[in-house]
């Protein structure tokens, strides 16, 4: 063996213990390319290194929206403001830049079925993960669920710890469906652990007056408001169904189609 390949044989082997798969895949090409720019030598390293760098923020950011659970992936740019006229636009486009994350503030939103609420809360979530912070997505029902099934199993405390390490929890529709006292209980433990620690987005189609309806108790209901309430920024979407909108607008299209037929 030439010892220009075992080089490469001994170069690509520590690439590959030092765990750099960008570094392996790029440096002929690149050393290619610099050599016909005459760069030098930190150029080029510099410049192999930037590719490895990007490439493991990309990888890391994968991970992370992958983690989140998210039902269904959504972005900002397919939420149309124009149909749901009453949401926040200039709220929302600041909340994408996630400072409400670094100073553990609450985002509530509160509006009738099919306006958007998940979207937005999605996108605000996608976002997050997009600028390297932990996120969680739950429905409000399948978190309540799964807490009561970790107490069953003496696992509580790990579920509870584990949500602890996120930066961000989103809990969607909330007041869909009423809490026994022990599962209200156990979502008030929730909340009250992320108070001023982790940030929390949640969904809603009632009004704080109304929360009683889901969580019982008056009393754990107040004291769940005050802290989501304390440090909070409050989008409401009261507009038409938006999946409404666009049954009615399939359903007329197939009548004109019928018709032209």
């Amino acid at each position: 063996m030439s010892n220009k390949r075992k080089s490469t044989v001994l170069l690509e082997h520590h690439l590959k213990h030092l765990k750099l798969p960008t570094i392996l895949k790029e440096y002929p090409l690149l050393a290619k390319s610099c050599s016909q720019e005459k760069c030098d030598y930190p150029t080029y390293l510099l410049r192999l290194c930037e590719k490895e760098l990007a490439d493991r923020q990309r990888r890391a950011m994968d991970r992370r929206i992958k983690a989140a659970k998210f039902p269904m992936l959504k972005t900002i740019d397919s939420f149309e403001f124009a149909a749901q006229s009453s949401v926040n636009e200039p709220l929302i486009r600041e909340l994408l830049r996630c400072e409400f994350i670094d100073n553990n503030e609450n985002v509530l939103l509160i509006g009738n079925s099919g306006t958007g609420k998940t979207h937005l809360a999605t996108a605000l979530g996608f976002a997050a993960c997009c600028q390297g912070y932990k996120v969680r997505f739950f429905g409000c029902t399948a978190l309540v669920t799964q807490l009561l099934e970790a107490r069953e199993d003496r696992q509580l405390q790990r579920l509870l710890t584990q949500l602890q390490k996120q930066n961000l929890l989103i809990l969607d529709e909330l007041g869909y469906v009423p809490f026994s006292k022990a599962g209200s209980e156990l979502l008030f433990e929730v909340v009250s652990r992320a108070y001023e620690r982790q940030s929390l987005i949640i969904t809603t189609n009632l009004p704080f007056e109304n929360w009683t309806e889901v969580c019982g108790s008056e009393r754990l209901t107040g004291a769940m408001l005050d802290r989501l309430t304390h440090k909070v920024h409050i989008i409401e979407a009261n507009g038409q169904s938006y999946r409404l909108e666009q049954s009615r607008k399939r359903l007329a299209r197939q009548k004109k189609r019928t018709g032209q037929n």
